[in-house]
Order: structure tokens, then C-alpha cells, then sequence
């Protein structure tokens, strides 16, 4: 084992909001930080802001325009930290600074970078003894500033010698224990840090169906909607969920100039995976399906944020369809009304679950194929806080299971009867909120797939009898027959029925 560094200088290459409060993070924590970002502007904002943080010394903060004076400055190892768009900036970046790197530098890619990245930039640099982690950082820029969680990967040796500075910088949970930990090998970090992302849409989907939920068809004021997430997050299944939080936040925030809930003025337009700010999302879908996995949640929250993104393609549909579908209200009143406000809260819940049973699942499959060696315990302090996905009453719910992942043959939390318990005994609110919803033309894409995944993942006669009768029709592709042993994995069946010979045009 190797003897940790103490990290008393280092590069934070990219001074954005997540570099540049990531810069400041480490400077106040005794970390001389040298600054290079394409924009000056974002350098000098940097620094002026560290010059008046009184907890960071005089001159702890300094830009460079060179790669050359960068890495003078520095001490050795070299330590820099990315937080760059993903895609060809890093590998540009890189190229600029192999020519001054030396045995024994290290870096540290905190930006959402794509995995495959990652290890392809890992396995160019391992040949020159250059360490390269690759780290997802959660919490946006507020986080990045005060604690993120933060996810890194790599082989052993490399996150043994970073891991007392993240520890220091990393939030913190309830009991004061930091949120980071060894992911995994290679490029694990950035791929939970990714399926993160993907549960994270599931979350904010579901969330905001219910906010809709509660005021058009509650038709309940911000302010109100505000107090139903408050109570949520303060007891119950959905207790310590960062997202539940800040939606009372949201709800309650007033423009002092014109006493207008600022909720009230935001478009419905969620354009980050169209405009190429976010990438995660559409990785992590696409490694859904890559791998076989059932991910209806997270997929449902995807296209749904597609939609969003492209308000004009909306607007054209709506005047060729007649107009708007408009929700109708619910009529609830008095103890009718608090009790669909609490099958509400049960289906938010589930649906949250779902999500994360859904990219965990992902994670197993992901981590089986690469051979990363993902440590799920350390994933799940990760996600304790200081990350998007914070859900308190969930990650104790799964404190135990992962506590003694090593003994099961799969972390699949279908497996597990704990968490089914949960689900079965929200199984009524959560159709209730869905037929309510369909019934009154709620836009409810989250909370739906996530009871249809729960009907499906725990049925046993699906039509898709049909289907593979269908299959077998058209394309002679075989199917099992019902009562058979040794017919439960996707295995290709044994029978094929000529439905109808095939036969020669001529005849």
C-alpha cells in the first residue's frame, strides 16, 4: 500500500462554476490552487472572489495562460484536476500537458465525462506512469463550493494516494463521515457517477408530475405545494431527499421587485441533453439498453425532457391537434384530498425507488462485463449527501443489503424482500395517483412506467405469449413451452410451429 499524498498544490484546469467553486473548495482547505482556463475573465473572477474569502490566504488562488508556467508551479507529483465539457476538450487538454508531465503526476477528471473516455485517456497515460482518475462530482456548482459528493475510479494504488484530500473536501453526512469513496477500477467513477445522473431524471420527473399534480388538479397555490414538500421531507419514506428539499425552496421563492413566486415565470423547457451541457442522461439510457436492462423510469424521465427541450415541435403538434389536453380538476376536498396527497407521497416514493433500482441494476450488469470491482457500500456513502439523488429513508433501506453484497449472487434489489415489501405495500396509492392522472389528463410519464415496470417485473403471464407467438409466425424464431423446467433465463426455445408454410409465389 502506498503512502498517501499530502496534496499541497495543485492545477484546477476549468474554472466554470463546478472548477471554479471546486478551486476555491480546496484553497480554503490549505491547498495552494493554480488556475488555467481558455477565458481570463473566469480566471480573475476566481481570484477576486478567493481574495475576499476570508477563510482562503492572500495569494492561496493564481492564474496561468501557460501549460508551461501551469506545471512550474506546481509541486511533485503534479496534481491537476479537470472539470472540462466532455468529449475532445480533455483529450485536447491532455495533449497540451503530456509534453510536461512526469512519472508519478497525477490527474483527477472531476467533469462528466463519458467512461469509455476515461479509460481510453487512463490506458494512454498508464504507458507513461502518469496516474489518471476519473471522478464524477455531484451536487452542481452550490456543492462544488461548500462539499460535493464525489465518485472517483481507478486502480487502488492512484486512489490511495488522492484519498485524504477528497475526504477533507468531500461533503459530509449526518454523522460527519466525508461522501467519497473507491468506486471501482478503471472507469467506474464516472460511470455510477453517470447512472447517478440517470436516476437523478427519474427522481425529478416523478417530483414534478406530483407538483403538477397537486396544483392543477389539487389546485393548491406554490406556497401550499411548498408545505406538502417540507412535511415529505422531514418524515416518511421520502424524508432527507435533497430533491423533495429543494422543492420547497423552489416553490416559495418570491421576486421581491414584483412579488411574483419565480416558479411562476420558468418555462417548461429542459434543454440540457439537445444543447450538449449534460450527456449523462442519454449514456445512461443507452446503457439501459445496451445491457438488456429494464430501465422504464429513467427512460420515461428522458424523452420526457426531450419534449421539453423542443417547445416549438409542441407548439406546431398543438395547432394541427386542436389545441391543448388540458388536466381537469381533481374536486377533492377535506379528508378525500388528505388522503390522495398521501398516495401521492407513497407513488413519488416508488417511483424514486424504481429509479434506483433501475441504474443500480444497470451498474451490476456494467460492472460484471468491465470487471471494475465496484464497491457498492462506497457507492451508496457517495450518494449520503452532498448529491443529487440524496434520499435518507433509501439509503438506509439499503445499508444492509450492501452491507453483505459480496455473499449474494446479484445486488438486483427485485431479489431483495425488504425492498418488495416497500413497494407492495404502496402498490394501491400508486395505481390511484395513475388512474387519477390518466383519468384527468395528467402528463404523467415517471410515475406510470414506474407502476407498469412493477406489474411487469413481477408478473409471471405477460402477453408477450403473444408477441413470441407473433415472432414465431413471421420469422420461425422458436419459443418455449409453458410448464417446462429450465425455461427461466433469455435463452432462445426449443419449438417452432409452421403458423403457415411458406410457399412459392408461383404456386
Amino acid at each position: 500500500m502506498v503512502q498517501p499524498l499530502e496534496i499541497k498544490k495543485l492545477a484546477m484546469i476549468g474554472c466554470g462554476s463546478m472548477g471554479g467553486g471546486m478551486a476555491l473548495l480546496f484553497a480554503e482547505n490549505g491547498v495552494e490552487v493554480s488556475l488555467k482556463d481558455p477565458s481570463e475573465e473566469t480566471m480573475d473572477r476566481v481570484v477576486e472572489t478567493a481574495k475576499k474569502a476570508p477563510a482562503i490566504p492572500q495569494g492561496a488562488v493564481k492564474k496561468y495562460t501557460s501549460y508551461k508556467d501551469l506545471c512550474a508551479s506546481l509541486g511533485s507529483p503534479k496534481v491537476f484536476v479537470f472539470s472540462l465539457p466532455h468529449g475532445n476538450v480533455g483529450d485536447t487538454v491532455l495533449g497540451d500537458l503530456l509534453p510536461y508531465l512526469e512519472k508519478g503526476d497525477i490527474i483527477i477528471d472531476a467533469g462528466n465525462e463519458h467512461w469509455e473516455n476515461t479509460q481510453r485517456r487512463q490506458g494512454k497515460c498508464v504507458t507513461r506512469g502518469v496516474r489518471y482518475i476519473g471522478m464524477g462530482v455531484s451536487g452542481g456548482y452550490q456543492a462544488a463550493r461548500a462539499g460535493p459528493s464525489m465518485c472517483p475510479g481507478a486502480d487502488d494504488e492512484s486512489l490511495d494516494l488522492v484519498m485524504p484530500l477528497l475526504r477533507k473536501v468531500a461533503a459530509k453526512d449526518k454523522n460527519g463521515n466525508p461522501c467519497v469513496g473507491k468506486a471501482g477500477t478503471g472507469g467506474a467513477g464516472h460511470y455510477v457517477k453517470m447512472i447517478h445522473n440517470g436516476i437523478e431524471h427519474g427522481m425529478m420527473s416523478a417530483i414534478s408530475e406530483a407538483f403538477a399534480i397537486m396544483q392543477k388538479g389539487l389546485e393548491m397555490s406554490d406556497e401550499e405545494i411548498g408545505d406538502v414538500f417540507e412535511a415529505w421531507n422531514k418524515e416518511g419514506e421520502l424524508r432527507g431527499t435533497f430533491l423533495i428539499w429543494i422543492g420547497a425552496d423552489i416553490c416559495r421563492a418570491i421576486d421581491k421587485r414584483n412579488n411574483e413566486h419565480i416558479l411562476d415565470t420558468v418555462e417548461d423547457k429542459v434543454v440540457q441533453d439537445i444543447t450538449g451541457e449534460e450527456g449523462t442522461g442519454v449514456w445512461s439510457n443507452e446503457q439501459a439498453v445496451f445491457h438488456h436492462i429494464p430501465a422504464p423510469t429513467l427512460t420515461a424521465a428522458h424523452y420526457f425532457r426531450l419534449a421539453s427541450a423542443d417547445r416549438g415541435q409542441r407548439i406546431r403538434a398543438q395547432e394541427k391537434f386542436g389545441g391543448e389536453i388540458q388536466p381537469h380538476p381533481l374536486k377533492l376536498s377535506g379528508q378525500e384530498k388528505k388522503d390522495f396527497i398521501e398516495a401521492l407521497r407513497q407513488a413519488v416514493f416508488v417511483s424514486c425507488l424504481a429509479s434506483y433500482i433501475q441504474g443500480l441494476n444497470v451498474i451490476e450488469r456494467a460492472d460484471r462485463k468491465n470487471h471494475w470491482n465496484i464497491d457498492y457500500p462506497a457507492v451508496l456513502q457517495i450518494w449520503r449527501a452532498g448529491c443529487i439523488i440524496q434520499a435518507d429513508y433509501i439509503a438506509e433501506l439499503l445499508q444492509p443489503i450492501f452491507n453483505e453484497y459480496r455473499k449474494l449472487d446479484s445486488i438486483n434489489l427485485l431479489y431483495q424482500g425488504s425492498i418488495m415489501s416497500e413497494i407492495s405495500s404502496k402498490l394501491k396509492a400508486l395505481r390511484t395517483v395513475v388512474a387519477k392522472g390518466v383519468e384527468n389528463d395528467f402528463v404523467i410519464p415517471a410515475i406510470s412506467a414506474s407502476l407498469e415496470y412493477v406489474k411487469y417485473q413481477t408478473g409471471t403471464h405477460l402477453p408477450t405469449s403473444f408477441y413470441e407467438a407473433q415472432l414465431d409466425y413471421f420469422g420461425a424464431h422458436m419459443y418455449d413451452r409453458k410448464g417446462e423446467k429450465g425455461t427461466d433465463l433469455p435463452t432462445e426455445g426449443k419449438y417452432h410451429y409452421e403458423w403457415k408454410p411458406a410457399r412459392s409465389s408461383k404456386e
